[in-house]
């Protein structure tokens, strides 16, 4: 007793505020978005507000549940929950049932789950027991494969599903590893992936090849800081350059100017590899290997881009990176969305009174455009209010990560952090058309008991581990 008093009295009740006004305002939200005169009733069971209603009901028994449950059974269970997830993954690849082009649901009678949603809190319960094992740190290769492979064997089942807005939300955890040590080399090469993925989409291959080209040579400058070297280096790349061009002249292959300066990249690499094996310039032979892999990802690019991805995800890219416009068709639900978030102007139009909302001219307003009806009915004093709350959860939630006494406890916080953080980010940037459509929910505000569980599981695990911080110092 003397313990479960403890544990009461340690609850962080601010995170809990937050919580409750987050999860009341979104169903207010809800109720808003899907409202019908002919079923004005909080208690209409058969419309999404009422639903909504009984999915935060039995949040209320989930949460009662996890802080019933000992601390140290999250840890303990960890990878059995993981191993769960992935098998519930892989049924519905099998069993599942496609809703939206997304097979990722599995139907239990009258109710349909998504376990990719549960998929998020088990694999960072997962994680955090690895990395919070004793003797394990990730700045060993060895062990960043096996957090790699934890992290990327769920996302990629999804994928598999054909859910790619749900599967981007793994790469967040990436951020856990580099709290827990990962070299930011590694977190400036993800960066490059990203800018050269957007750039090889908007930019002439060419200048990117000599732009990266460029970057490599000022890097290698500072890396080798011997300007004799240096001088030498660029002269065997120009003679380089010269020869190629003149053999492509002389052989009249017409190859393209973008393929003769990798040739004369190959070639000069060719003969730089015997200087650096000569005076042990490793770290400059690491910027001539992560050029070439520069160079290799950037024509990878149309690959994955025009085979990989469906025709609704390349056009909705295309439509966020100005590359074709579609107001009417693929690119309504932001056109439309927009409109909502700005026709409410400094105040909203009122609590039900938004015209956007009331004649569903925005698709999926209650779900992934959940924000759209708050920026209509509520203005900007509403749609900052959200955005207030948050942010005011998300640093909550990082005091509480750095205040905790076991690594298991501070490494899974801070999953929780990123989880929330992506969704949040993504979420409202697609409903005011900064990032792509991908089809995530805004936590704790969307419909859907998948969501509302799966947010209040991942957060109240922690809340419970940091309740009983003062009992869990492993």
């Amino acid at each position: 007793m003397v313990g479960r008093k403890n544990i009461i009295n340690n609850i962080d009740w601010i995170t809990i505020i937050l919580y409750v006004i987050m999860v009341f305002f979104g169903w207010v939200n809800i109720y808003a978005a899907v409202y019908n005169e002919e079923h004005q009733s909080i208690l209409d069971f058969s419309q999404r507000y009422g639903k909504q209603l009984i999915w935060i009901s039995a949040s209320v028994v989930l949460i009662i549940l996890i802080f019933l449950i000992d601390s140290k059974f999250y840890s303990f269970f960890s990878y059995p929950i993981y191993g769960v997830f992935l098998i519930l993954l892989v049924a519905v690849l099998i069993f599942g049932k496609q809703i939206h082009g997304a097979k990722s649901w599995i139907e239990l009678g009258p109710v349909k789950l998504q376990p990719s949603e549960f998929t998020k809190f088990a694999t960072n319960m997962a994680l955090a027991q690895f990395l919070s094992a004793y003797n394990i740190s990730i700045k060993k290769f060895k062990n960043l494969v096996i957090a790699l492979v934890i992290i990327f064997v769920p996302a990629f089942l999804i994928l598999l599903q054909n859910d790619t807005g749900s599967a981007l939300v793994y790469s967040v955890f990436v951020l856990v590893l580099y709290r827990e040590g990962l070299s930011a080399n590694l977190l400036f090469i993800a960066l490059l992936v990203a800018i050269l993925f957007v750039s090889s989409l908007l930019v002439n291959k060419l200048y990117i090849i000599v732009a990266l080209i460029t970057l490599a040579i000022i890097v290698y400058y500072f890396v080798t800081l011997r300007k004799k070297l240096f001088f030498k280096t660029i002269i065997i790349l120009l003679v380089s350059i010269v020869i190629v061009i003149g053999l492509n002249y002389v052989l009249k292959l017409q190859l393209q100017n973008y393929y003769l300066l990798i040739i004369a990249l190959i070639v000069a690499g060719a003969l730089f590899s015997i200087y650096a094996y000569r005076y042990k310039l490793k770290n400059s032979f690491i910027v001539f290997l992560i050029l070439i892999g520069s160079i290799a990802f950037t024509f990878s690019v149309d690959y994955f881009y025009n085979n990989i991805l469906v025709d609704h995800q390349r056009r909705r890219i295309n439509i966020l990176l100005g590359l074709e416009t579609d107001p009417l068709g693929i690119g309504y639900n932001v056109n439309q969305s927009k409109i909502a978030i700005g026709s409410g102007g400094f105040s909203g139009k009122g609590f039900l009174q938004g015209t956007q909302t009331k004649y569903n001219f925005v698709p999926e307003q209650s779900t992934d455009f959940i924000f759209c009806t708050v920026g209509e009915e509520w203005g900007f004093i509403g749609s900052f209010g959200v955005i207030v709350l948050f942010s005011l959860l998300l640093i909550r939630l990082i005091l509480l990560a750095e205040r905790q006494r076991s690594s298991y406890s501070r490494i899974y916080g801070y999953g929780v952090v990123g989880i929330i953080f992506f969704h949040f980010i993504i979420n409202i940037g697609m409903t005011i058309g900064i990032t792509p459509v991908i089809g995530i929910p805004l936590p704790f505000f969307s419909y859907g008991g998948s969501s509302l569980w799966s947010f209040t599981i991942l957060l109240f695990i922690f809340l419970k581990l940091d309740a009983s911080r003062f009992e869990l110092l492993w």
